[in-house]
């Protein structure tokens, strides 16, 4: 063949969208991630400004050098363990959407056993008041250490839905925490049944306040523990949420002893927990006196998660 019959030369294989999703998966699975083709997904979605089920039908299509460039950075940034939560800035809990940034907890569906929890707790107390021949009335519900505002507004939510009347109070001891908690509860059009204050547990609340569950997802890691666990984590995760002193059972211990001084009649008391801690919180609670039916409820994975109590007094 004649140099005039030579085939022309290939050219270079362009950055397509399958390409990426596949180079951007192995260099994440290199650098540790144990989810690297959902975080390819999500962060290319992110960097494209679309939804993830648009890059199946876009497979073939090569990016733009600003989304490449964008995708860069994000992908920079997974490969040193950044959460892909607060690299895209939001996070699906109980099929709600909430924005996060590093000054909350990024959600996990271990929590979500607390949200079904709650909700079936005010099933019950609505069933045992129209029972007994009481108005179903308004189930007040607190919300302890609400960070994001996940647990207050994905139980409230469902309850809208679902046409129980619940009221809910949330707080933390975080101002920035619930700056973003009130958002989210604007964006998911609940903030008109949610009431957020600012400070440590109980303490911005009214002395004479009384509620029918009291409920929350405490600092509960143990503060020599904080640096052993994932880098995501550790090294990115807020420390004031996480923190709960040298037995990681500081602050159930408060919580103990001042919950019965705002709990109603045959209130709830519901706490997400490290699956270890759930002997020594059923042993703290029934210590107290102030506390009977002590169960625990298993989240998905089939490890206790929540410590429940009926608060007497």
């Amino acid at each position: 063949m004649s140099q005039a019959e030579s085939p022309p030369p290939t050219p270079p294989e362009s950055w397509t969208v399958r390409r990426v999703l596949e180079w951007t998966t192995g260099h994440l699975k290199k650098h540790g991630s144990d989810t690297a083709r959902l975080d390819a997904e999500i962060l290319l979605a992110h960097a494209r400004g679309c939804q993830r089920i648009q890059l199946y039908t876009a497979y073939d299509e090569p990016l733009a050098d600003s989304v490449r460039a964008t995708m860069r950075d994000l992908v920079q940034r997974r490969a040193q363990a950044e959460p892909v939560a607060y690299l895209v800035g939001h996070r699906e809990f109980f099929s709600l959407n909430f924005r996060v940034t590093r000054d909350v907890l990024i959600p996990r569906p271990d929590t979500e056993t607390l949200v079904i929890e709650i909700i079936e707790g005010v099933k019950t107390l609505v069933a045992a008041r129209t029972s007994s021949g009481q108005a179903a009335g308004t189930v007040r519900i607190l919300d302890l250490c609400t960070g994001s505002g996940c647990v207050a507004i994905a139980v409230a939510k469902n309850c809208q839905m679902t046409k129980l009347n619940v009221n809910v109070i949330a707080t933390d001891i975080s101002p920035v925490a619930l700056s973003i908690a009130r958002e989210n509860a604007a964006a998911n059009k609940i903030d008109d049944r949610i009431e957020f204050f600012e400070g440590d547990l109980f303490a911005p609340l009214a002395s004479a306040a009384k509620f029918d569950i009291i409920a929350g997802n405490p600092p509960y890691i143990s503060s020599a523990e904080i640096d052993t666990l994932d880098a995501e984590v550790a090294k990115h995760e807020p420390r004031l949420a996480l923190d709960g002193g040298p037995t990681g059972l500081s602050v159930f211990e408060r919580l103990i002893a001042a919950a019965p001084q705002h709990a109603a009649p045959g209130a709830l008391f519901l706490m997400e927990m490290s699956p270890e801690q759930a002997e020594p919180l059923q042993q703290m609670l029934t210590a107290h006196g102030g506390y009977s039916d002590v169960t625990v409820r298993k989240d998905l994975a089939g490890r206790p998660r929540i410590i429940k109590a009926r608060i007497t007094g």
